[in-house]
């Protein structure tokens, strides 16, 4: 199966000003080309605060004199979802030389800049992990999964488990339906769905976006979203919202009315898209992974449902671009979750 990574749309700019206004930041595109070749990258720049980072009573209670010190000063990450820096083209035999020069050129850039830090969340389909590894210090952190629609007559029967496929047919039979919106002209509606559903999960703030955020889809890149909706008796019951490219569908969001749980919509839901997609001529459903790097994860299992044969590997990358200046951070900010990265954003 060969995919269009390339035109996908988590490379797609505008997807990248939404989330760089969400994280409050700026969008960036870093642009380099040699005789070797071309490499494009794209991340949210963000200003570091000292005075957002330090706890109350924290670090001598100097944050305002501290910001004046250390002013200037950004961090890097890549948008929601996937991306990292990507091989646009190189000439045969020179992919080394095109990545040791991109190497020195970005590394100019970050101390030109005053970047301090860089979070990589490398693309699973693009698997640009590979090229950039060394620069980045690419490690593994779980698998994603997908839904081979390309290579597969009929992936239902050969990607949904056994289980699954039991459940879609006992929805389909209860008289469950479901149908596909392209184009959509307002998410108002699944943004009411999707809220109750964080409600009843008690979802971190985070995963909360705001009416602008759903409008900002709509505004700006319409025909790449999709809507999905089960239906029973009349009424919409449970909706998604799935980000499409060339030849790939993205899951994004879903949820369920907390009434109709019972009936398990989100199992049509996965079989809908995949049923029109399949007849669209996509060639990849890519539903993500599970919210940590534990295989046993409970989310990364469910997705496994519905793609049983088909994985691929998302890597992140952790750059400290100035090591002083990094240190200094994390000393101020009193963090000691190693884990977290950048290290002094842990108690944000």
């Amino acid at each position: 199966m060969i995919i269009d990574f390339k035109n996908d749309i988590y490379f797609d700019q505008r997807l990248g000003r939404i989330y760089a206004k969400l994280a409050g930041g700026q969008f960036k595109e870093f642009n380099y080309e040699s005789p070797a070749g071309r490499i494009r990258h794209q991340f949210i720049i963000r200003p570091i605060v000292l005075s957002d980072l330090v706890s109350p009573g924290g670090a001598d209670n100097s944050a305002a004199l501290l910001d004046h010190e250390l002013e200037g000063y950004y961090d890097l990450s890549t948008p929601y979802g996937y991306g990292g820096p990507m091989i646009l083209d190189v000439k045969a035999g020179r992919k080394e030389e095109l990545l040791a020069g991109f190497a020195e050129q970005f590394a100019d850039f970050c101390h030109e800049e005053g970047v301090v830090s860089e979070f990589v969340r490398f693309h699973p389909i693009a698997n640009n992990a590979a090229d950039f590894a060394t620069i980045y210090n690419a490690l593994f952190y779980n698998h994603t999964v997908g839904i081979n629609l390309g290579d597969y007559d009929d992936p239902f029967e050969q990607e949904f488990s056994k289980s699954a496929r039991k459940q879609v047919r006992r929805c389909l039979r209860n008289g469950l339906t479901y149908e596909v919106e392209e184009y959509p002209d307002t998410l108002e509606d699944f943004a009411a769905i999707y809220y109750q559903t964080m409600d009843r999960n008690e979802a971190d703030n985070r995963y909360y976006f705001d009416e602008e955020y759903f409008a900002a889809f709509i505004e700006t890149m319409p025909e790449s979203v999709l809507k999905c909706r089960v239906l029973y008796q009349n009424k919409t019951i449970a909706m998604g919202f799935y980000l499409r490219s060339a030849d790939t569908l993205h899951t994004h969001l879903s949820g369920t009315l907390s009434d109709y749980l019972n009936l398990s919509p989100a199992y049509v839901l996965r079989y809908g898209l995949v049923q029109w997609g399949k007849e669209k001529g996509y060639k990849l459903i890519h539903n993500g992974g599970g919210t940590s790097g534990d295989p046993e994860d409970s989310l990364y299992l469910f997705k496994k449902k519905f793609g049983q044969n088909t994985e691929l590997d998302f890597h992140i990358g952790r750059k400290i671009w100035n090591e002083e200046v990094y240190r200094q951070l994390v000393k101020l900010t009193q963090t000691a979750d190693e884990t977290f990265f950048p290290q002094y954003r842990a108690k944000e």
